[in-house]
């Protein structure tokens, strides 16, 4: 099997090689030239543009991309005239499922087929293998089986659900195909939205751990802190490092996340490193989207979506103004950060 690839970034390079390994003939291409001179190391054919790269497949051609939602449609200006009846356009970014049915609507007036497709797996994909979420017409998927089948994890990945029996279906393998075009992209998009209900969970829980020694911490005794009514009950110091390596044991809320904290904790506890700056890149927000369209009640999520938008500083004007308010109905002066125990 042959395939086009555009973008070799984080992930992309990765899928490409397991790709190659499995037998699926990659060309590639990236704005980057080491990029592609790395992909070519690993038995891809590198080339030098989009129609170098179209150019080099045989028909009836597939390309997949990998990029930031932000260029898809810059570089679909680019591919879409070059390509032809029977040609397919993966897209393997987080795109909005929305935006899906607007491309595939614009390459099916070319008789170009678009699949979306949902992946995760991050920076471990290249050994761990890589979920994907598939959407589009099922001809184009059955076409690209192959490719989707090695980048999944396989199985293994997981112990096999009691239920199930006979030969291991797509799902159980790590890849699924979700019904017509947008389907692949809704599918990641409540996955994300998912995923940072959990990160926050953990965020806040590891956070009260933290906090178990306030007992221990000399408060100021004036009107604007509030006072620590029985101190003795929280004289803990607890090795938040080692708790997350015990949860990892057996533990109801164990996970890959966990397993993903516990190596970063193990190089730093205090995670000095890291401002607590947390970017949301989209399906947080799509998700909460769809949720009030469908009236169906996401709080965990949307307290999630909120949160990152705290972390990226986007509640100071609001704290400012609840500040002022204080100080015009109380005469509260303002405990500056710098200031506080």
């Amino acid at each position: 099997m042959q395939l086009g690839f555009i973008g070799l970034g984080r992930m992309g390079l990765n899928m490409v090689r397991r790709m190659q390994d499995a037998g699926i003939d990659c060309v590639v291409f990236d704005t980057h030239v080491q990029a592609r001179e790395e992909a070519a190391s690993h038995g891809a054919t590198a080339a030098e543009s989009i129609q170098d790269l179209v150019a080099k497949l045989d028909a009836p051609r597939a390309v997949w991309l990998m990029l930031p939602t932000a260029v898809v449609d810059a570089v679909l200006d680019q591919l879409t005239p070059l390509l032809g009846t029977g040609d397919t356009v993966i897209d393997g970014g987080n795109s909005h499922y929305v935006e899906d049915l607007r491309r595939a609507e614009a390459l099916g007036k070319h008789q170009v087929m678009y699949v979306d497709v949902g992946v995760s797996g991050g920076v471990w994909g290249r050994e761990r293998g890589y979920c994907q979420m598939i959407g589009g017409p099922e001809l184009a998927y059955k076409r690209l089986e192959p490719a989707f089948a090695a980048l999944a994890p396989g199985v293994e990945a997981a112990p096999r659900s009691e239920t199930r029996s006979g030969d291991p279906s797509p799902a159980e393998k790590g890849y699924l195909y979700c019904g017509q075009n947008g389907a692949g992209h809704f599918v990641k998009m409540v996955h994300n939205g998912i995923e940072y209900g959990l990160m926050a969970a953990y965020a806040e829980g590891l956070n009260v751990l933290k906090g178990a020694n306030a007992g221990k911490q000399q408060r100021s005794a004036d009107a604007e802190t509030s006072p620590l009514e029985r101190p003795e009950l929280y004289q803990y110091d607890f090795p938040i490092g080692d708790v997350v390596e015990l949860w990892r044991r057996g533990s109801v809320i164990g996970s890959w996340l966990l397993d993903l904290t516990a190596i970063e904790m193990a190089r730093d506890p205090s995670l000095k490193d890291y401002t607590g700056r947390v970017s949301d890149s989209g399906e947080g927000r799509w998700t909460a989207q769809a949720a009030i369209d469908e009236g169906v009640p996401v709080p965990v999520l949307t307290a999630a979506l909120f949160g990152r938008f705290t972390s990226q500083g986007n509640e100071l004007y609001a704290n400012k103004v609840m500040s002022a308010m204080r100080h015009a109905f109380g005469g509260h002066n303002e405990i500056k950060a710098g200031n506080k125990d």
